[in-house]
């Protein structure tokens, strides 16, 4: 159904409840389908290496929450940065959102490592039913990065 051969990764437990949970969002309000998540593509060969996206639209204040993870076999080749930099473009080209989140791991040392000297502050911490403990960061949405 996705067009393309997924990896493992792509369809693991973990995988098919983010899959369904955003499928279920999208039933109840087709108009979040362009802000969900999609599958992050590289090569004339359709290899997928990732999916990116936002959580959903911009809330009243114009906030969206990024979400990007990279199968193992694809990980420090540069990949989670690219499609962070495509995540924070294409907020920045709606005039409707603000401000862009990211919730990270304390943990997840890559991730945070991902978002350094892309102007990310961090503005507290949440608990997650799913992640547990995560590090709240922001970004104005006005911030184009560099290519």
């Amino acid at each position: 159904m996705a067009g393309v051969l997924l990896a493992e990764y792509f369809v693991t437990d973990r995988a098919r409840w983010l899959w369904q949970f955003r499928l279920d969002q999208m039933a109840a309000d087709p108009g979040r389908a362009r802000w969900m998540v999609r599958q992050a593509v590289v090569g004339d060969k359709g290899l997928v290496v990732g999916h990116a996206g936002f959580h959903g639209p911009p809330d009243e204040v114009g906030m969206v929450e990024i979400g990007y993870s990279i199968a193992p076999d694809f990980r420090r080749q540069g990949y989670a940065r690219s499609a962070l930099i495509e995540l924070l473009r294409r907020a920045a080209a709606e005039t409707s959102v603000t401000t862009v989140r990211a919730t990270i791991s304390p943990d997840n040392v890559a991730s945070l490592a991902t978002i350094s000297g892309f102007g990310f502050v961090e503005v507290g911490e949440q608990w997650d039913e799913e992640d547990g403990l995560e590090l709240v960061f922001e970004v104005p949405a006005r911030r184009v990065p560099p290519a």
